[in-house]
């Protein structure tokens, strides 16, 4: 337990990660269990995946809540590669998609390890690294996956845009997206040996942090949240993904 949150048996020391002062408004949200692969591009069969219920806890706590507290632009990043966060963000999309009238965009920007148009079961074609190359309109890069919910692929050229994650052009697209969606959910490059989750939650109302049972440690969350925390972006929470086990409600009703 000293070193990760593989049973979460102890509430009071995994949430000494989000006690440091700063803007952030962190907390775990319900753990989720580890992903199933996609069969196809209907997107049905998702509502029926274990965890639907806590992705859907999660999509209430951040995006639906009442007040000025809800988010409408989130940078899903993980603590570390293959902690599931494409499956997390896809299935976030998906649910928060089923759940309001608005217009809803995930965009894969994790050009390092890019899988969100496997999540979804769609072709990769066109998509973020060819926009970032081509100063064509975003709008002939995105791909409709039901009547309002629609998907920005890696695209083609993943390698050759890498560097442009962190750039003006970057931010520039996303402000595009952001004009023409009422949410954008965008999968970020893991924390660990990159800054670019950091540069894009800047440009978004917040960052949801996805760790990884039975690995991710409790000293790389705290350093991911101060990372963000130092750079004024606000931490809406935390996931812990890929469970093996069950966790009692008690624990739930905590956290």
């Amino acid at each position: 337990m000293s070193k990760n949150f593989e049973l979460l048996e102890q509430i009071g020391k995994h949430q000494e990660i989000f006690n440091s002062p700063g803007p952030s408004q962190a907390a775990f949200a319900e753990p989720i269990p580890a992903p199933a692969p996609r069969p196809s591009a209907s997107l049905a069969p998702s509502v029926d995946k274990p965890g639907i219920e806590e992705v859907i806890a999660l999509v209430q706590r951040v995006f639906l809540v009442s007040g000025d507290g809800a988010a409408r632009r989130v940078v899903f990043a993980g603590s570390e590669p293959d902690s599931g966060c494409s499956w997390m963000c896809a299935r976030a999309a998906e649910a928060l998609a089923s759940r309001v009238s608005g217009t809803v965009c995930m965009v894969d920007a994790n050009l390092r390890t890019p899988t969100l148009h496997v999540q979804t079961g769609i072709a990769n074609h066109h998509g973020l690294s060819d926009a970032l190359l081509d100063p064509s309109p975003v709008g002939g890069f995105i791909t409709q996956l039901s009547s309002n919910l629609a998907i920005v692929s890696c695209g083609s050229a993943p390698k050759k845009a890498q560097g442009f994650l962190t750039s003006n052009r970057m931010l520039a697209r996303l402000s595009e997206l952001h004009s023409m969606f009422n949410y954008v959910l965008v999968d970020a490059p893991a924390m660990n040996g990159s800054r670019e989750a950091v540069i894009l939650g800047g440009a978004s109302d917040g960052v949801v942090l996805i760790l990884k049972a039975n690995s991710s440690r409790r000293e790389t969350a705290r350093g991911a949240v101060r990372e963000f925390q130092t750079a004024k972006v606000r931490v809406l929470g935390a996931v812990l993904n890929q469970r093996k086990f069950p966790i009692p409600e008690s624990i739930y009703n905590k956290l």
